[in-house]
Order: C-alpha cells, then structure tokens, then sequence
C-alpha cells in the first residue's frame, strides 16, 4: 500500500521531468513531506485539445478517489489506493482505469516496519536519485453546487524484493519508458494497460527508518526524511 509521501520539489522541475506543463498547479502548490490521504497531491495527465493535439498538464486532486456516481464524498473511504489486480472491474476505479490514467511524482514515501513494539516508520527513495513516479488514476465528481471536485488514487501491486521485508505491498512505479503508453487517451486496450502494473525491478528503490514523527499528519518538514539511527 502507499499511505504516506513527499513531494517537495519545485513543479517547474516536476513538470520538466515529467515533460508537462505546469501551469495548473502554479500558485496552489506547497511542498510537503508528509502528504496524508485526502490532502492535495500533483498529478500529470494527457488531454486531447480541440484541434486534435494532445497535452500533458499538472493538476491537483484530493488524495482519494471519488467516483462519478458518489453522493457524499465523505462516504468514500480507503480510495486513495486501487488494487491493480481488480482495477478493470471495480465499480470505483473501473471507469477511471479505462478513461483518465494520471502520473503521481514523488521524492519519497513512507511504509512502517512491524517490529513486535511500536512500528518503525521507513523512506523510500529511488536509488537513481529521480524522482519516484505512481501509476494513478483521476475522477471528477460535480457536487450539488456545480463545483468540480478532482480526485485521485495511486495503483498499488505485490511487493518486489526491495519491499519484501517492510510490506507485502508496493506502489506501482512507472518508469519513462511507460509513460506515454500509460498517459495515452486513446489507450484502451485493457490488458496492455494491466501488463504496466507490475512490481518494480529488483534495486529501483532503497528505503532508511527515519523518525515517528511522520506518522502525525500534523508534523511536516525536512527533518522527516533524515536518517534515524537510533
């Protein structure tokens, strides 16, 4: 699972790695490195334009998925990740899955170690020192007032090796070379798409016990991600 990240990289950098324009998320961004679910996340999508020329664009959603049909956006629960085993059937994701596949950068995310006490908090970063890119979905629910809220959750597969001993689940990691195939709106071949949700490879991601602090969603700042050593 992926319940906890850091993103705190400028989005003119986000968006030049991503090769997107940032305009969406100029002015609305702050960085953060402890984003809980439901708070806001960046997201890159793939549009088609009216003359027929795709774009790619940051966006901001709210951590958390809310379909179409929902009534109460708080009734929604447990959707800020989808299971890539059941995403082209479930009625939440299913729709989404076909339609509105998103990027989600981050610098680093967080899992807990079981230790037989208190639960040990663990980063994870790349170990290629690039950012760390889920494969995400996005929906856009229209509230009784006609505003739009957008909404997002990050893909979540088996554990790699680099997991193993932390979590039986990980999210999935999209390398560059999955990009476009992922992003494409008129990519509709479900079992291409499902081939991309698939462990990362062995040594992609390194992972440190940093302090319990970030399991307060109120703590925020750069002292979260130092090595803990104690």
């Amino acid at each position: 699972m992926c319940g906890r990240f850091a993103l705190y990289t400028e989005p003119v950098k986000v968006a030049r790695f991503l090769q997107a324009t940032p305009e969406g998320v100029k002015g609305a961004w702050q960085p953060s490195w402890n984003i809980p679910p439901t708070e806001r996340i960046v997201g890159a999508r793939e549009r088609v334009d009216d003359n027929g020329e795709i774009t790619r664009s940051l966006e901001l959603y709210r951590w958390g998925l809310v379909p179409f049909w929902a009534k109460d956006p708080a009734a929604i629960k447990s959707s800020f990740n989808a299971r890539a085993e059941t995403i082209a059937t479930k009625p939440m994701f299913r729709r989404a899955f076909e339609k509105r596949r998103i990027l989600i950068p981050a610098d680093a995310f967080y899992e807990w170690t079981k230790t037989g006490g208190p639960k040990v908090p663990n980063a994870f970063r790349r170990t290629d020192g690039e950012p760390i890119v889920f494969a995400g979905l996005c929906e856009y629910w229209k509230a009784p007032d006609d505003q739009w809220l957008a909404s997002a959750t990050i893909i979540t597969t088996s554990d790699n090796p680099d997991m193993h001993e932390i979590h039986n689940r990980m999210p999935v990691i999209l390398e560059k070379n999955t990009w476009d195939q992922w992003l494409n709106p008129g990519q509709e071949n479900v079992e291409e798409l499902k081939s991309l949700l698939r462990p990362a490879k062995k040594g992609t991601l390194g992972h440190y016990p940093v302090s319990k602090d970030v399991g307060k969603v109120s703590n925020d700042g750069e002292y979260l991600l130092e090595l803990n050593s104690q």
